[in-house]
């Protein structure tokens, strides 16, 4: 997919993208031409504070999921310069898949989303502010960087973001095992020579999304396709161990497999066979 040199934030195009009213559990959006991103603060408690990074983007623009497909590039934090923060995990909620132009599929979001944060304080007496560099990509037909730095102090005992910051944790998929009694499972992983083999049970096969990823971030697996035939009660994925780093042995390898459907989404730990 190629990319465009970054654009300057456009006061007209951005100023109709989001509202210029924030409250004090939100940064101000940092804007550019096709986009907003700021942080969110959950309600302080506790040495684990709930945070998030918001994004809104326009109608026809989307950016990425950490693990962006065949193509695209996964938005990148860095919170090193933030204050009392010991460590900082993003969580994903589930993506949605892309056609990326060049006969194959991206995976990421679409309109807005929030992606929440679960962030551990070194000292619960002390405050806590959050710094953040995010680059990211948003995309139509071309794709445009984007770089924005922002900061939050976490001080509301009880914050305005809370309900959002819950509906965002309901759309991050849930751990889950192979064979569990859920409506939405995967039943069988398998490798056939080169290609992994997945079996699905959901309530509803025709809503049923599959995403790989693999041990570590420079493994750039391809996006498991459904089967027209599999067996009876299933829904059978397959995809091939391509995109594997060189040196890298697929013997063993831990593969997080993502299991997406129409109200719920999964996450699955697995070992190759």
């Amino acid at each position: 997919m190629m990319f465009i040199v970054p654009v300057l934030a456009a006061a007209v195009g951005a100023a109709s993208l989001v509202p210029e009213a924030r409250a004090q559990d939100s940064s101000q959006w940092q804007k550019d031409s096709h986009s907003a991103v700021r942080l969110v603060a959950g309600s302080r408690s506790g040495g684990v504070l709930l945070g998030g990074i918001a994004f809104q983007l326009q109608p026809g623009w989307h950016t990425y999921w950490r693990n962006p497909g065949d193509s695209g590039v996964p938005p990148r934090f860095d919170f090193s310069k933030s204050d009392n923060v010991e460590t900082v995990t993003v969580l994903w909620p589930a993506p949605m898949k892309f056609d990326d132009g060049a006969g194959g599929t991206a995976l990421g979001y679409t309109r807005q989303v929030v992606l929440p944060l679960r962030i551990v304080a070194k000292n619960t007496d002390r405050p806590v502010t959050l710094r953040a560099d995010i680059n990211y990509a948003v995309c139509e037909k071309l794709c445009i960087p984007v770089e924005a730095s922002t900061e939050l102090a976490f001080n509301s005992v009880a914050s305005t973001e809370d309900a959002a910051l819950f509906a965002a944790l309901d759309t991050v998929p849930k751990p889950a095992n192979i064979g569990d009694a859920n409506p939405l499972t995967i039943r069988d992983v398998r490798r056939d020579g080169k290609t992994v083999l997945v079996d699905v049970v959901a309530p509803d096969p025709g809503k049923v999304e599959l995403f790989a990823e693999g041990p570590t971030p420079d493994w750039a697996l391809p996006v498991p396709k459904p089967l027209a035939h599999g067996p009876p009660g299933v829904k059978r994925f397959a995809f091939d161990l391509d995109g594997v780093p060189p040196g890298a042995s697929v013997d063993g390898a831990a593969l997080k497999l993502t299991l997406v459907g129409s109200e719920r989404a999964y996450e699955f730990n697995v070992n190759l066979n």
